[in-house]
């Protein structure tokens, strides 16, 4: 494979494979106040936050962790102003301790936070603004988890990045992504240059699985699939996968390496290729190598439909996944190109309505639809161009899901906010 394109795949899985605890967006939410805060040198007496429409969704019905339960906006900025350390990024209230706790809710008493929805036309985007001792600060971030494009401080502003569309992400390109290539990749990459990104997101994510089937967490999903359905590889890989998003929706405080910024496609793409990996004795390298195609995949499947949308994204990962097992089994890049096509066709229309308990469900089933994908092909059946949003060639139709997803879609992402906050008639 061309080294230059390697390259390019390596560092996408260095920006897409990081450790993060909680729900990515409250956490982002805590992250910017964390650093705002730091900018402003104290803790703030009022604080102003204004979020776009997707991060409402993400952030409302989710629990914060290490906050002793609490949800939403509000309990997220205040956790990274009392107790946040900016610098851990994405684990930045990973630290709270008991007593930090006690800071947090008594300054959430203080009724000092205000939040409003913004008029921003990307998916992605928060302001913090503060104030306190004679001083103001503000914040934002757009596009991106932690990408800071916006500081000032008392009038003076110390960094100012354009914003142009979705694209201004602080991310590289991920137009490079293609099936073929990532099946290339997999297959000749030396694997000592990413075994300890796949080894940290291997022990990270199947902890918080095994946490989530071992506690009651959320509604159980991955305990009822694991209940009802058996212990075969195909059900083990869907219950662990639905568990380990049960107790990450629900404010468990063990960390996730996230996937396009959402720990609950980390643990769909990963989690369901080890587990099978694991049940029929295959060696870590095939395992690694099945993990990079379903990991590269899942990311190029999400690419097009951006951070956030009405789409949900555990569909990408399910599919991503699929094509993992896949290759577990042999298949390459006719067999894997198929398989995502056979899950796509199946589970597209499934919608983003925010983080919270039901998610662990969306995963399982999207999880289904790429052993699906895989097993309908392995009996010589597969959807052809003309069914539905399926065209000829696997790229066109991952064109068509972003298409779909990106465009199609953003009259059902308001109405879904609309009745998520209820301002429905």
């Amino acid at each position: 494979m061309d080294q230059t394109l390697s390259r390019a795949y390596i560092e996408i899985l260095r920006e897409e494979l990081l450790p993060a605890m909680g729900c990515t967006e409250p956490i982002a939410l805590a992250y910017g106040a964390a650093r705002v805060r730091d900018l402003l040198g104290e803790l703030p007496e009022e604080v102003r936050v204004t979020v776009s429409g997707n991060l409402v969704k993400n952030a409302k019905s989710v629990t914060v962790p290490n906050t002793g339960g609490l949800r939403g906006i509000e309990a997220a900025v205040a956790a990274g102003l009392v107790a946040g350390k900016a610098d851990k990024l994405l684990e930045v209230i990973a630290d709270v301790t008991d007593a930090d706790r006690g800071e947090i809710h008594k300054y959430l008493q203080k009724n000092c936070i205000s939040v409003t929805l913004g008029e921003s036309s990307l998916a992605f985007d928060y302001t913090v603004s503060v104030r306190g001792g004679g001083h103001e600060a503000s914040l934002r971030v757009a596009n991106a988890h932690t990408n800071v494009v916006f500081l000032e401080k008392d009038g003076q502003i110390l960094q100012d990045i354009p914003v142009e569309g979705e694209a201004s992400n602080g991310l590289s390109d991920h137009s490079c992504l293609s099936v073929e290539k990532i099946v290339e990749f997999a297959e000749t990459v030396d694997l000592s240059l990413v075994e300890d990104l796949l080894d940290r997101q291997i022990q990270c994510n199947m902890a918080i699985c095994q946490e989530g089937l071992d506690h009651v967490w959320g509604a159980c999903i991955g305990r009822t699939i694991l209940r009802f359905g058996g212990d075969d590889p195909q059900n083990k890989a869907k219950a662990w996968a639905a568990a380990g998003s049960d107790a990450r929706m629900n404010g468990c405080s063990l960390p996730v390496v996230i996937l396009s910024g959402s720990g609950n496609q980390g643990i769909t793409a990963s989690v369901p290729v080890v587990v099978c990996a694991q049940d029929w004795g295959i060696g870590r390298d095939k395992m690694l190598r099945a993990l990079l195609v379903s990991d590269l995949t899942a990311i190029h499947l999400k690419t097009a439909l951006g951070r956030l949308s009405a789409f949900c994204g555990a569909v990408c990962a399910g599919a991503g996944a699929g094509a993992g097992i896949c290759y577990l089994e042999g298949g390459r890049y006719r067999e894997i190109s198929h398989t995502l096509v056979n899950a796509l066709a199946i589970s597209s229309g499934i919608i983003c309505d925010g983080a919270k308990a039901s998610c662990a469900g969306k995963i399982a089933l999207s999880v289904e639809a790429g052993f699906l994908g895989w097993n309908m092909y392995r009996c010589d059946n597969e959807f052809f161009g003309g069914d539905g949003i399926v065209s000829k060639g696997v790229e066109n139709t991952i064109r068509n899901v972003g298409v779909l997803g990106h465009d199609g879609m953003r009259d059902t992402d308001r109405k879904i906010l609309e009745i998520m906050i209820g301002t429905t008639d």
